[in-house]
């Protein structure tokens, strides 16, 4: 497999050794960033704020922009708090130190993301998500009541697996249940308008923390946590919380002056992932739904028939470079019919 280097950005073209190919890969799943009206205004946003803000969020003069994000960002989400960061993997890390020290059992999905495992935790590599799920079911039931920290990922951007945690309410009707999940594909695709799955798993029978990037779906380099205001609480009086550097406040200023066009972008990747989603649903080598904007692929030979034909797509060995390959089309927001046809075209061509 060669890795093909880039000069620039990418978008819904990329230009490779002065060949220009339609780009079907990455994670940039509503095409925010790449979209002019984004752009323009935040380059505005840019020079009102600087290109970055190194202050702590605790320094005594403060940007009002912060606070704004998190309260607008928590109260869309559904949840009492939020707390910045300046990436995902930041946010990840202080919210499960926020929880590990008080759990009893930790269970962690075998796809859960790096940035929320605890140091010296592993996810059991043996069982899948429904596996592990019914072996979460048989411990709790096995155990007298404990303090249970649950840990995963709202979904499996490798497969484009969409996982249900409703059962660890049936965990918590006899343990003391936290949960934490990453949401960094979620928000933007999946669960509540642009702000993730927090609506849909919070329960006042369980501690729960949504973590995860923002700069997926979202295109914002920032991470966020979002849970309860006494769990956020002692999140922002970390030094994790309090040492760092905060997330861009262009950035943010940005999101807050364009959902609406954030909201037309996710109108427009449901219907292209639906129309890709129909065009392909007798092609036995793709799976995917149009629930989430990521296709796998199971025939390698396709990775070099594709780029033949002016399309990139995802393809890498995961989780070592040992592994299979995981070849991947990943539907964006910036993506046009007309490329949804052509691919559509050159996938049933292969099938001849």
């Amino acid at each position: 497999m060669k890795a093909h280097y880039l000069d620039s950005g990418v978008g819904r073209m990329v230009q490779i050794e002065g060949k220009d190919y339609l780009y079907f890969s990455g994670t940039s799943y509503l095409g925010i960033a790449q979209d002019r009206d984004f752009l323009e205004l935040l380059a505005n946003n840019l020079f009102e704020f600087g290109a970055s803000h190194g202050q702590s969020r605790i320094n005594n003069t403060r940007l009002h922009v912060f606070d704004d994000f998190e309260e607008t960002f928590a109260e869309s989400a559904g949840a009492e708090q939020a707390a910045v960061f300046s990436s995902g993997y930041l946010a990840g890390i202080a919210a499960w130190k926020s929880l590990v020290d008080e759990a009893d059992e930790v269970w962690i999905a075998p796809d859960a993301h790096p940035a929320i495992i605890p140091d010296g935790k592993t996810p059991p590599i043996k069982f899948n998500f429904i596996q592990w799920k019914k072996h979460c079911l048989e411990r709790a039931e096995e155990l007298s009541a404990r303090r249970v920290l649950i840990i995963g990922n709202a979904l499996d951007s490798l497969s484009g697996e969409i996982h249900d945690y409703t059962w660890v309410r049936d965990i918590a009707e006899k343990h003391h249940v936290s949960q934490l999940v990453d949401d960094s594909h979620a928000f933007g695709t999946v669960g509540n308008g642009l702000y993730g799955t927090y609506q849909q798993w919070k329960s006042p029978i369980v501690n729960l923390l949504v973590t995860g990037s923002l700069g997926k779906g979202l295109g914002l380099p920032a991470g966020i946590v979002l849970g309860s205001e006494t769990q956020l609480s002692r999140i922002k009086e970390t030094p994790l919380f309090g040492g760092a550097s905060p997330g861009s406040p262009a950035h943010l200023c940005t999101f807050l002056q364009m959902e609406d066009r954030y909201l037309e972008k996710k109108s427009w990747l449901e219907d292209a992932c639906g129309i890709f989603a129909q065009a392909t649903a007798e092609v036995k080598q793709i799976k995917g739904s149009r629930n989430f904007p990521v296709f796998r692929y199971t025939e390698d030979a396709w990775l070099r028939e594709f780029e033949k034909a002016g399309i990139i797509t995802s393809s890498f060995p995961y989780p070592t470079p040992r592994s299979p390959r995981v070849n991947r089309i990943v539907i964006s927001g910036f993506h046009e019919l007309e490329d949804l046809m052509y691919l559509n075209d050159i996938i049933h061509n292969l099938l001849k």
